[in-house]
């Protein structure tokens, strides 16, 4: 991995990194875009939206299923 020196307190540090660890100055730029991206990236690999098309289907599919079962539960 490639390093640099922060400006503010002039240790080594990533350039991939976010921060500084020793000072916490900000090592990029960052915007709402840059954190979105990030976060959408990390989580977005087991969400249950990508099994499901639509939200509400879970929704409608789990009422129905507790109808079935309340209904054939007597």
């Amino acid at each position: 991995m490639k390093k640099k020196k922060c400006p503010q307190c002039k240790n080594l540090i990533l350039k991939t990194s976010p921060t500084c660890l020793y000072c916490g100055r900000p090592n990029k730029f960052i915007t709402k875009e840059y954190v979105n991206k990030k976060w959408n990236n990390d989580n977005n690999k087991y969400g249950i939206d990508h099994i499901f098309i639509n939200k509400y289907l879970v929704f409608v599919l789990f009422l129905i299923f507790t109808i079935v079962i309340i209904i054939f539960s007597k």
